[in-house]
């Protein structure tokens, strides 16, 4: 949800409003049927129907794009209620399905992020080499000529990642026979993709080692490494915990790092930008490709069971009782809902189950929307003019320093919602005027470290108090906010289960850990997109390469199924 993808991913498990139109009879029987209206859910589809297949997605809420919705919370508003900006998504999805024909326009934001300090001094960063000089070279010349080089390593490294997060994952682990019967074609396939890497991954050189940090390592020691600004450290930390619910001292937070430099739906790599319109319009255009290609899109029609017989999937019954027929079911919904909730236990193989029941799905996230009366007039840079000011267009953190971060997340480690909350803020009116009235903004605030898990009280009793506390800590920085609001949304990780079908409010579908990535995801032996049961597939960022609204989980899905087909 925040710049590592955020947020994608939820999807909810339903559907209603047929694409066919009119008043004739809808259809019972199709060739694929995918569950959930989520924007990974959209591209398998999209996908599937390019190739001639006659598709159903099915979608349990009354609006489209899971995590990656736009809805009018209050007039005038239109709010990017849970993921707010993208550069992951992949620039061949948009080409393949025209979706700049469908209305998808990305607004590129540069500066890209903005740290404000109690002392009344601030550090501004994006992708303009000059200002990020002058910006570091306030706090330190040494920090500002390592900077380049910094970001030329996570560059080439994402560089050999991004091709891995296109393609479905081989699965190279001896597991046991009876788990799984693979094929020699898929020996082969992944043979290959494995040897790809290992070429891609030897280009790297004398850089291997600090590549192979990066993408299993902790990111406190690599940028104490690099940098010895504070200010610097804490602003770059932050997008090693976003979704996580782990300390920046932990392995596996490195990898988060590369998201900044990755993608290209900005306009260019590493550039991030807001959907004009909200969130919402990236899912709004792929379904309208999907409607001209025939898709039958239903909300508000909730799966309830997936339907097998002999080890085969036969379609899904919906929550209304209705039984819709295929041979192939994709669910985008995360893989606790899809194997736990929509199936029993004796559709599954026992390890197979078991494995599913170890998912992590730990997390400590909330969002916090606010509709403003002005923009945020921060002490550090007072605002002039019309009140938008360059550092307004990125995202606005509130984590001065990496103990900062540190005692967030000890907070929430025994059951407590951060004293000292991690608040990442952006302003999507910066740049875009047609999702709020004239002279309004909304702040979209991602909150870390908000634990799903309660040692004492639950969220619906305290979600109020805690979204004070993140307002009053705003207010520390620009003291106009607090009385600048007229409506609030907070979402605790227990509404974000709800609203999204996300377990625990994950909004990776997953925990992005080293032991639930790549052949691992969701569970090792499966990471292919398949699972024991014929014609079932996991198309969502329960699946590789997990969360962030990158739509590649759905594309490399559809690659499969139509392999299989």
């Amino acid at each position: 949800m925040a710049d590592s993808g955020h947020g994608e991913q939820g999807h909810g498990h339903g559907a209603g409003h047929s694409g066919s139109g009119g008043s004739a009879p809808k259809k019972k029987r199709f060739d694929a049927i995918v569950i959930g209206g989520g924007h990974n859910g959209l591209v398998t589809a999209a996908y599937l129907a390019k190739a001639g297949k006659s598709v159903c997605v099915l979608e349990r809420r009354h609006v489209l794009g899971g995590c990656a919705t736009t809805e009018e919370l209050w007039p005038g508003y239109k709010v990017s209620t849970a993921a707010y900006v993208i550069s992951l998504f992949l620039p061949e999805i948009t080409r393949d399905l025209k979706l700049k024909s469908y209305g998808l326009e990305i607004l590129p934001r540069t500066p890209s992020s903005y740290t404000p300090l109690p002392d009344g001094r601030s550090l501004t960063l994006g992708p303009d080499p000059g200002l990020c000089e002058r910006e570091i070279s306030k706090f330190s010349r040494k920090d500002a000529q390592a900077y380049p080089e910094y970001n030329r390593l996570l560059e080439r490294v994402a560089e050999i990642l991004e091709p891995v997060l296109s393609k479905s994952s081989p699965d190279p682990l001896p597991l046991p026979a009876e788990w799984r019967k693979l094929s020699v074609g898929k020996g082969v396939r992944d043979a290959k993709k494995l040897w790809e890497l290992r070429g891609s991954m030897a280009t790297l050189g004398d850089d291997l080692p600090e590549a192979i940090e990066l993408l299993t390592g902790a990111a406190r020691p690599i940028l104490e490494r690099w940098f010895e600004s504070e200010v610097l450290r804490a602003t770059l930390a932050t997008d090693a915990v976003i979704g996580a619910f782990d300390s920046i001292g932990s392995p596996g937070t490195a990898y988060v790092l590369l998201h900044h430099v990755m993608g290209e739906a900005g306009g260019a790599r590493g550039v991030w930008g807001y959907v004009k319109g909200g969130m919402g319009m990236l899912s709004e255009a792929i379904a309208a490709a999907c409607k001209d290609m025939r898709v039958d899109i239903r909300r508000e029609a909730p799966v309830d069971r997936i339907l097998t017989n002999d080890g085969k999937i036969t379609g899904v019954a919906l929550s209304d009782g209705t039984q819709l027929e295929a041979p192939i079911v994709a669910s985008s919904v995360d893989a606790h809902v899809t194997f736990e909730k929509m199936m029993h236990e004796g559709q599954l193989p026992e390890s197979f189950r078991k494995a599913v029941s170890r998912i992590s799905y730990a997390s400590a996230s909330a969002k916090l929307n606010l509709a403003l009366g002005e923009a945020p007039n921060f002490t550090a840079d007072p605002t002039t003019g019309n009140g938008i000011m360059p550092h307004h267009r990125g995202t606005m953190h509130v984590s001065p320093t990496m103990d900062y971060i540190e005692r967030a997340f000890d907070d929430a480690k025994y059951g407590r919602p951060s004293e000292e909350p991690i608040l990442e803020m952006t302003m999507a009116t910066s740049v875009d005027d047609s999702i709020a009235p004239a002279g309004k903004h909304i702040l979209s605030v991602f909150v870390q470290f908000a634990p799903y898990n309660l040692k004492e009280g639950n969220w619906d009793n305290i979600k109020d108090q805690f979204a004070d506390r993140c307002v009053e800590m705003i207010g520390r920085y620009a003291p106009n906010v607090p009385g600048a609001i007229e409506h609030r949304q907070f979402l605790s990780p227990l509404d974000l289960e709800r609203v999204y079908g996300i377990t625990g409010g994950n909004i990776m579908q997953g925990a992005m850990v080293p032991h639930q990535l790549f052949s691992m995801r969701p569970v090792a032996g499966w990471s292919d997109h398949r699972t024991p049961v014929k014609g079932l597939y996991l198309c969502g960022a329960a699946s590789h390469p997990g969360g962030g609204v990158m739509g590649a989980c759905g594309k490399n899905a559809a690659e499969e199924i139509l392999r299989d087909f």
